[in-house]
């Protein structure tokens, strides 16, 4: 070997080479104490799930940005409701199927505290502070005289015990509550009677747990990881920050009342003389002196009166507040003003940019989640229940299956630019005037018939508009300045080309419409 060969670094190549590049697998000093150990999700769950949903419902009840952050998102997930629009070719099949469902919404809440929308909003809420929420479908007899003979109870997190792990009389396994089948599907959820942490609940000793079958069960959740049996707390990436800034908050509040609560302090030679009003001492041995508006006072040989300044806060306590709370934004997956309230570095640009993302990952949980997991196989039950209960001819089954479910629409920052994006849209047919409609979180028959009618109402009145129903108008039908007929040139034509009627191309040529 040469004498410069023994300072060349040696090649790189094969497995062992290959591992000290991957940075994150290696074990030098800097990494030393990180050792995370290799377990499942589920394991995780069902070891911390109990303590972790207590928390997570502490803090959405005591800690303000946890309640608005909880608020902001189950009203960006279904907002007034996910809505079908039936997808059903006849046209009187339709309306009815459309008639029965819109009559049975407002029935379908087994506690008879709000409609069908309403519930989805507390599933949502559910996801954000649970990750889960158990909806049980509850068939009702003929007597209750229901639209539709069915309706829907919700159940907590808790009410499936975590712990729940063992083998079935059937032979089948139980993992944190959940009976799955030998080829791994969902048999049957083992509810508790009643909520573990419900004080007031004391009735007969019953057994702990009640078996219901899969099919009367729907559980929503959002699966982080594959295989994932039960849900995780949306809050929980920010459940310790949450925490301690809340705790933070406490302390320096705590601090600044303790530290106004002193004016001064006043010292004395002769402790036992009176000074500026002094009373007597407390039982702890301490006197208080009051002051008074315009109070002057003599202070003797060796007194003094000090006044307390108390430290303030510091520069760096809005900073820290922000970066915390923006770190807590973008753990729960929500823009900071959402969860904070705080628009004061907010402009145009910088809300619209956030607001796109946000609303692709809202847009994911209302397709992957909330529809596919409860809104429609609530849709099938319901039609089977209907169909079974004589409210739906039993032939026309199948053919009222097909459905497209809603979401409601978005409001943006500024409307008018969007409205005119989306009226270009359709003029260059990039787009349809069903899917503008139906991004607004209506449904495109029930808008045209509204047209429809009111456009016969105001013929039959004798009532015309600039606009009617039925018009179509571009983004740039109305200009920004009306011409003025009387200084008007013949030759002129930026406001439009003059048509035979006496009319112009941006205006309508009916007679009867009077501007």
């Amino acid at each position: 070997m040469g004498l410069f060969d023994r300072f060349r670094r040696p090649s790189s190549g094969g497995a062992a080479a290959m591992r000290a590049r991957l940075e994150g697998a290696m074990a030098k000093r800097r990494l030393r104490g990180w050792n995370p150990p290799l377990e499942n999700i589920n394991s995780l769950v069902a070891s911390g799930g109990p303590r972790l949903l207590a928390r997570a419902r502490e803090l959405v009840v005591t800690n303000g940005y946890a309640s608005n952050a909880c608020e902001a998102f189950a009203a960006n997930l279904v907002g007034d409701g996910i809505k079908p629009s039936s997808l059903i070719g006849d046209d009187g099949l339709r309306d009815h199927v459309q008639r029965l469902w819109l009559a049975w919404t407002d029935e379908a809440d087994a506690d008879g505290l709000t409609d069908f929308y309403g519930l989805q909003a507390m599933v949502a809420r559910e996801m954000f502070v649970a990750g889960e929420c158990f909806v049980r479908l509850r068939p009702r007899q003929l007597r209750d005289r229901l639209t539709v003979p069915l309706q829907l109870q919700l159940l907590q997190s808790e009410m499936l015990p975590f712990e729940k792990t063992g083998t079935a009389a059937n032979g089948n396994r139980i993992r944190c509550g959940i009976e799955f089948d030998r080829i791994g599907r969902r048999a049957a959820y083992h509810f508790r009677r009643r909520h573990p942490g419900d004080s007031t609940d004391h009735g007969d000793v019953l057994p702990e747990t009640v078996r219901v079958p899969a099919a009367d069960v729907l559980h929503v959740y959002r699966p982080v990881d594959a295989g994932q049996i039960r849900g995780l707390p949306h809050i929980a990436p920010a459940m310790v920050r949450l925490f301690l800034l809340d705790q933070y908050d406490d302390a320096e509040l705590d601090r600044k009342k303790t530290a106004a609560m002193f004016a001064g302090f006043i010292t004395k030679t002769a402790p036992e003389d009176p000074v500026m009003g002094e009373t007597a001492e407390d039982p702890d041995g301490a006197a208080i002196a009051s002051l008074e508006p315009g109070t002057l006072q003599v202070l003797l040989p060796g007194e003094d009166v000090r006044f307390s300044s108390p430290a303030d806060v510091g520069g760096g306590y809005e900073a820290f507040q922000y970066r915390t709370l923006l770190a807590v934004a973008a753990s729960l997956g929500l823009p900071y003003h959402l969860v904070t309230g705080d628009v004061r570095q907010a402009n145009y640009s910088s809300l619209r940019a956030e607001l796109v993302e946000f609303r692709r990952r809202i847009g994911q949980l209302q397709h992957g989640v909330i529809a596919h997991q409860l809104c429609r196989p609530v849709w099938r039950r319901w039609l089977e229940t209907a169909a079974l209960s004589g409210a739906v001819q039993p032939g026309d089954l199948d053919a009222a299956q097909p459905v497209q479910w809603i979401p409601p629409r978005w409001d943006w920052v500024d409307p008018l630019k969007d409205i005119q994006a989306q009226v270009l849209a359709m003029e260059a047919g990039i787009t349809s005037r069903r899917k503008v409609v139906e991004a607004t979180g209506y449904d495109i028959e029930e808008i045209d018939r509204e047209n429809a009618a009111d456009t016969a109402r105001a013929s039959d009145l004798g009532l015309h508009y600039r606009t009617e129903p039925g018009e179509t108008q571009g983004a740039r039908a109305t200009p920004a300045r009306q011409p003025d007929p009387g200084n008007a040139d013949p030759g002129d034509t930026k406001h439009g080309d003059a048509d035979p009627a006496g009319g112009s191309a941006g205006q309508a040529s009916d007679p009867d419409i009077k501007e």
